[in-house]
């Protein structure tokens, strides 16, 4: 929500607040702001500066009641109290990234981060704030959306102090019905109603593999090697003269953008794809463009429309009538060779990094080692090999090899790695943050369960390998998996589906309609839910969101959201780590 609106209005029509800006007295001004304290006082300084005829304020989250006194106590030593129209609380603190995915929407990321929420060194009065600033979130996202959930958490991790802090809030404004924002609750009437959706809380530290796993889907592909923010990827191209002559200059490389939206039919539909499938597509898409581009030439040559006179041309009914159809649809062809343009240089950036780091290999082996499948290549000679991508891949693959293995590699044996990881120019306190974090975890005895994952190549790419591909894959391979569900979906298909499994059956149970506000215990003739809401406290990835799609898929008439309090890529996840590891 947060961003489209905050798109539209700086692109197209809007300033931002704290931009000069000259007095237009005639006109009226729509505010739409976070109600912090520098937002609250430069809007003070413009009720002051009589900058506008009126002004409609808008916040994004609710404002409290002293910042809220603060405007009217400017306005009216501004004798502007008229001029002020209207005052909302918007609730659309959270922004809805897909249909069915949202993120925080908070300008400091650093604030929610892993790192910020795990450090070591945070104080009591730090948490809180964190806490306070997913919460307040969450209950904008559940005003949105109207309705009152029941909360699922795991307990003694950060998602239990979210999910006391949203059930209590929940809770106090349930408790004032005339002011209550849940009076037109639209998933469920009632306070046993079955149909209310499910808030699942969960913890990253439950499952640290999949951030830093190398993904084999095309969106997930796009955010972890390329630089895709609010679904926008950017590119940088080459330019300039080939053969360029000794001593001149280097050629200056061009930044491309690209906007990934629900508009985009090949994006919806091969998002979710394994790469290759996604080549292939493009392939094809490119080869009936030039079909449909050849017919209306032909058309157009038989006809004589590149100079011969009308009157032969009127007597080609049958023709014209096949010409007019393809010209019709010619803005729909355009758009079509729009989109082909885009995704073939999207998909051609990510096959130059699958083929310079090898990240094929990477996925493969990743995925035997999360499966607990026999490996048929060494972890050493992976590391060691000067050609297998970067040193922050090795780093991941290693790290997923030292969370998911039950039994911790001896002391020797670690040294070596160490040793093998420096050699290759990698940064090791990520690894020393995963040592600290899987003791304190007691991972080794009870390491993640990934499921029994497997990976085989087809042979798909017949129309990829040809000549007059866009693509060149060789040396690529065509893994397909099948369907394994990831932590994070297995604990929501426990708990969605009411299993009792002992992953999930202390999880906390928390109905902000009840009126006891103590930790109420599940009922037993619960029927399962048809709506759930999925948020990482901590952090999430588009491999984790594109697996409980997946998931959902296989259950007709039940849907799911996912949600995290920062959406990160390995990249960004590995730094965090590092971070940590030096405390």
């Amino acid at each position: 929500m947060c961003l489209m609106l905050k798109t539209a209005l700086e692109n197209q029509y809007g300033r931002l607040l704290h931009s000069d800006r000259d007095p237009i007295p005639d006109v009226p001004a729509v505010y739409f702001v976070m109600p912090t304290e520098e937002n609250i006082d430069r809007m003070c300084q413009d009720l002051r500066n009589q900058l506008y005829e009126s002004y409609y304020l808008n916040f994004i989250s609710a404002i409290s009641r002293s910042k809220l006194e603060d405007i009217a106590n400017a306005a009216l030593a501004a004798n502007a109290v008229p001029q002020v129209a209207k005052v909302f609380d918007q609730y659309l603190n959270f922004i809805t990234l897909e249909d069915d995915m949202f993120v925080l929407c908070n300008q400091n990321k650093e604030l929610v981060s892993y790192r910020a929420i795990n450090r070591p060194d945070i104080t009591d009065t730090e948490m809180e704030t964190v806490m306070d600033t997913i919460v307040d979130s969450l209950f904008c996202f559940f005003v949105t959306l109207g309705a009152v959930p029941i909360i699922r958490c795991s307990r003694g991790t950060a998602a239990e102090m979210v999910a006391v802090k949203l059930d209590k809030k929940l809770r106090e404004n349930l408790r004032d019905a005339r002011n209550s924002l849940f009076t037109g609750d639209t998933l469920g009437a009632g306070q046993f109603s079955f149909q209310r959706p499910l808030l699942v809380l969960v913890d990253r530290n439950i499952d640290l593999a999949t951030p830093l796993h190398h993904t084999w889907t095309y969106q997930a592909l796009v955010h972890d090697v390329l630089d895709f923010h609010l679904n926008r990827v950017n590119l940088e191209e080459s330019s300039g003269l080939e053969n360029t002559p000794a001593g001149a200059r280097p050629k200056r490389k061009n930044k491309k953008s690209y906007d990934l939206t629900p508009v985009d039919k090949f994006w919806q539909k091969h998002k979710g794809s394994p790469f290759p499938e996604v080549a292939e597509s493009v392939q094809q898409e490119l080869e009936s463009y030039r079909a449909q581009e050849d017919e209306v030439k032909r058309l157009k040559s038989i006809m004589g429309l590149e100079g011969e006179d009308e009157g032969a041309i009127s007597m080609l009914s049958d023709n014209t009538a096949k010409l007019t159809s393809a010209v019709s649809s010619l803005p729909e062809l355009l758009e079509k060779k729009r989109l082909i343009d885009l995704h073939t240089n999207v998909a051609t950036a990510v096959l130059e990094h699958i083929k310079a780091r090898k990240l094929d290999v990477y996925f493969e082996y990743e995925e035997k080692i999360m499966s607990k499948t026999t490996l048929d290549k060494s972890l050493l000679d992976i590391i060691s090999d000067p050609d297998a991508g970067t040193p922050e891949d090795k780093m991941r693959l290693f790290l997923i090899y030292y969370i998911s293995t039950q039994q911790a590699p001896s002391e020797a044996d670690l040294e070596q790695y160490k040793k093998a990881l420096t050699d290759a120019g990698c940064d090791l306190n990520p690894l020393q943050y995963i040592k600290q974090w899987k003791a304190f975890a007691k991972m080794a005895s009870a390491p993640a369960s990934y499921g029994n994952t497997t990976t085989k190549p087809l042979g798909l790419f017949s129309r990829v390998m040809n000549t007059g591909s866009q693509f060149v894959m060789e040396g690529v391979k065509n893994l397909v998996l099948k369907q394994q569900n990831l932590p994070v979906t297995r604990i929501l298909d426990n708990l969605m589906e009411m299993k009792s499994n002992p992953e999930t059956d202390d999880f906390r149970y928390f109905d902000p309609k009840m009126l006891r506000g103590n930790d109420s215990s599940v009922p037993r003739n619960k029927n399962p839910f048809q709506e759930a809401i999925v948020f990482v406290v901590g952090g999430g990835n588009y491999i984790e969101y594109q697996n409980l799609i997946d998931y959902i898929k296989g259950k007709p008439g039940k849907h799911i959201l996912y949600g995290c309090s920062e959406l990160f890529n390995a990249t960004q996840f590995v730094k965090q780590l590092s971070q940590l590891g030096q405390k």
